[in-house]
């Protein structure tokens, strides 16, 4: 039995997602379908790539926000709308706003990065900055609804919004009909509620597999429960599915149709997007690569033909250099080490050297000299290294032992 709460909202149906397809007709873009021929060869089978990451305003999320707004009564848009997201929930909801000539007030957490600021306002909306998490965000926007009588749009908890979302599905069907997988991420669960109401209407032996990051990962718990639980104090880089309470609605929807779901850890979806920018070329945020994460921590567990949906590529300039580094780091492309040298001239010369001599490449090198652990001639070398993998960390490390270094833990 499906989880439903009394009085709860109208179930999805195909029809539903179908009327939302010609809603959208001219708005949203059909988006490329991608081969991964590297991704093809780990699973052993085609893997395409849908990439949301090109939708206009760089996610699926426009799809869902315009179907909502424009199936607004004329008295609710004259109203005005108002959401409250960190990023691509706020950008959809400008971007259909304006484009339905409605008036958008959009809370956004103080610290939410400032290109996504920026983007909301250039869409239209008026932009209002409060509370340094998204609950007190959100708290803020639904007191704002009370008083003004503006309609809260919510990022994935109404019919409309997952009627929107679902013509994914049907876009993945259209494109790649052999489909046999689709994983796709679940922060809410809207997207990957409609994508299963689509998909599972007209092909119902498409597996759907959801994907959640382990640190924020309310959907298993949930549905051992039966009905949507909390995670307190959701942590992952992947903001765009950093949610810790399913939706009612799109959680009835998951429990009864989609077949799995599974959980991808920080340095799977750091791999996961520095595989995506690499062998793609594509710009992906972390909860947009989770079904790539997925894909490489177990790539035998899914049957191709696999359509993995890349949901979004609004990913902060400087999150992205930190998420790169982890991601080399995880593949044994970056490596960090400490060792101490005599203080002489000369000496890190040698060092230099040593690390020359078996290919590892200087980044950045710092020295600490006032650190009362060390000796009156000591100096303490941190080195960041790019290296070539797993196999050439230990070469580098076997190297500086034979030349009579001792790296410090």
């Amino acid at each position: 039995m499906s989880y439903r709460t009394a009085g709860s909202l109208r179930s999805v149906t195909l029809d539903d997602v179908r009327g939302a397809q010609k809603m959208l007709s001219g708005v949203a873009r059909a988006t490329a379908m991608e081969g991964s021929r590297h991704l093809s060869r780990l699973v052993g089978a085609p893997v395409h790539l849908k990439c949301e990451n090109l939708q206009r305003t760089g996610s699926f999320k426009l799809r869902g926000a315009y179907v909502r707004i424009a199936g607004l009564l004329p008295e609710e848009r004259a109203a005005g709308v108002v959401a409250a997201s960190a990023g691509n929930h706020a950008q959809g909801v400008a971007l259909a706003s304006s484009l339905l000539g409605v008036h958008a007030t959009v809370f956004m957490p103080k610290g939410a990065p400032l290109p996504k600021i920026s983007a909301t306002r250039e869409y239209g909306a008026e932009v209002r900055l409060h509370g340094q998490v998204v609950d007190e965000t959100l708290a803020a926007a639904q007191e704002y609804a009370a008083a003004t009588g503006a309609v809260f749009i919510h990022p994935f908890d109404h019919p409309d919004v997952i009627a929107g979302q679902g013509t994914v599905g049907l876009e993945i069907l259209e494109q790649c009909p052999e489909v046999r997988t689709i994983i796709v991420g679940i922060g809410g669960g809207g997207l990957a509620a409609g994508i299963a109401v689509a998909v599972k209407a007209l092909r119902p032996e498409v597996r759907i597999v959801g994907v959640q990051a382990a640190g924020a990962a309310a959907y298993p718990p949930s549905l051992a429960a039966g009905r949507p639980v909390s995670v307190l104090n959701p942590t992952t880089m992947a903001d765009g599915i950093k949610v810790g309470r399913p939706g009612v609605v799109p959680f009835g929807i998951i429990e009864e149709l989609v077949d799995e779901v599974r959980t991808v850890g920080e340095d799977q979806l750091s791999a996961a997007l520095l595989l995506c920018l690499e062998r793609a070329k594509l710009v992906v945020e972390p909860a947009g690569a989770s079904p790539v994460a997925a894909l490489l921590a177990e790539p035998g567990a899914f049957a191709g033909p696999v359509v993995a949906v890349l949901s979004g590529g609004n990913v902060d300039p400087v999150l992205m250099q930190r998420v790169l580094r982890h991601g080399m780091a995880a593949q044994g492309r970056y490596l960090a080490v400490r060792l101490r040298l005599t203080d002489r001239p000369g000496a890190l010369a040698t060092l230099l050297g040593v690390l020359s001599a078996v290919d590892a490449n200087v980044l950045d090198v710092s020295h600490v000299r006032t650190d009362p652990r060390l000796g009156l001639t000591e100096v303490e070398v941190e080195l960041h290294l790019e290296t070539m993998g797993p196999a050439h960390c230990v070469e580098v490390g076997q190297a500086l032992r034979e030349a009579g270094y001792t790296v410090i833990d």
